[in-house]
């Protein structure tokens, strides 16, 4: 690898002067990279040099640029089997935020700084900090794809985090906020108060959502041959995604046993027989035959739209009930205008989990947390102790402790 000083003479007569690095690559090929300055030169040719020796060197002109790095990227989930909805998020983390940014650029141009300058340039833009963490996340995955087909060296995302180091993360989880019961979780007595009220087709989505934890994917996903009225439990082992394609659920904790209390069985006894049914086939004399499919279907017997179970029926229930927040607007007869207090599903579900946690006397059921996590289909039992870890009832009380004193050493003791 040589750096040498290259002069020459413009057809206008300028005389200019440039220095150029001239190296075999990791294939062998030669390669001529030009600088303005010799430090520059010199610089690349150091880096250069290791990583040809290392075998991860991509020149310039053998690399491509990030919004064709995505493609491969989105093409190599497709190739994997990756749901719609993450194939769709893909391409929108990519054609909204990366490529009007960074398309144009050269994967092998990626630097710690570029993908700060990137950062800084979605946040100008109004870009949440949540969507801005996510984009990078997947701009780090482009990077990584391209490295797997050798168009790329390194990945300057993963630096960056490195860089970072564990006190960004330490801080992060200082900063993050607990879930709080009666602002992201349901009260005892507002879940009382939606199940009063909700009504026809939606009951019994909500009942069971409130007694089971189902996440909203696995209740719209959820058929009547996984719904055992007799054993009084639900096998979960589909989920539908937003598209309303059936897949697996999330992870292998997914599929799960949950038992079911009276309330659900009774209410899906009933709403069996008048579920929407899909049709299957003809009959001999040509009329529809029908069976029942989907636990929780639209009217015609397919997966039901997300959307409408917020808007037609959590979210007015809820504004019926009484757990509502004003907005500060008011109707043409002077009224306030109100709005659900809870804006999905997934509230239910940490209601289902503070259920699970709490004291028998408290009105839950006082599970352990391996329990609860296997109820709730996490991963691993570090994801629900970090979700749900401080509600569960601290065991320093007074009396449960002169309780369990007396208990190991006898009611004479002093």
């Amino acid at each position: 690898m040589s750096v040498r000083k290259r002069n020459w003479t413009t057809a206008k007569g300028e005389e200019k002067t440039a220095w150029v690095v001239d190296y075999l690559d990791t294939k062998g090929t030669r390669r001529l990279k030009t600088f303005a300055k010799k430090k520059e030169a010199d610089a690349f040719a150091a880096t250069a040099s290791v990583e040809v020796r290392a075998g991860t060197h991509v020149a310039d002109s053998a690399s491509i640029t990030v919004e064709k790095a995505g493609a491969f990227w989105i093409a190599t989930g497709e190739a994997e089997g990756l749901e719609r909805s993450t194939i769709a998020q893909r391409k929108n983390h990519l054609t909204k935020y990366v490529v009007p940014l960074l398309g144009r650029t050269l994967v092998s141009k990626l630097s710690v700084p570029v993908i700060r300058k990137f950062e800084d340039d979605l946040r100008e833009q109004g870009t949440s900090a949540a969507m801005i963490k996510k984009v990078v996340v997947s701009l780090g995955s482009i990077i990584a794809d391209a490295q797997e087909r050798g168009l790329a060296t390194k990945n300057p995302v993963r630096d960056m985090r490195a860089k970072r180091g564990g006190s960004k993360h330490r801080i992060e989880a200082r900063q993050k906020r607990k879930l709080v019961v009666g602002e992201d979780i349901p009260t005892p007595a507002e879940v009382r108060a939606l199940l009063n009220v909700v009504a026809g087709r939606w009951r019994p989505l909500l009942i069971t959502a409130v007694f089971t934890g189902m996440r909203a994917s696995e209740l719209r996903g959820l058929r009547w041959q996984d719904v055992d009225l007799e054993k009084r439990q639900i096998r979960v082992r589909q989920r539908a995604d937003e598209f309303g394609q059936i897949g697996a659920p999330k992870s292998e904790a997914g599929e799960r046993d949950i038992p079911l209390p009276p309330i659900v069985v009774n209410t899906l006894k009933e709403w069996r027989l008048a579920c929407p049914r899909r049709q299957t086939g003809k009959g001999d004399a040509g009329e529809p035959v029908t069976e029942p499919h989907l636990v929780f279907p639209n009217g015609a017997g397919n997966v039901e739209n997300h959307k409408n179970i917020l808007r037609r029926g959590l979210e007015p229930a809820l504004v019926k009930a009484g757990v509502s927040v004003p907005t500060g607007e008011t109707d043409k007869n002077g009224q306030p205008i109100k709005v659900a207090k809870y804006g999905g599903l997934h509230a239910l579900r940490h209601f289902h989990a503070s259920w699970l946690i709490n004291r028998p006397r408290d009105g839950g059921l006082g599970l352990p947390l391996k329990v609860v996590q296997e109820r709730m289909g996490h991963a691993s039992i570090t994801m629900t102790a970090d979700v749900y870890g401080h509600l569960f009832p601290r065991v320093d009380d007074a009396d449960e402790l002169a309780a369990a004193e007396s208990a190991l050493l006898g009611s004479n003791a002093t």
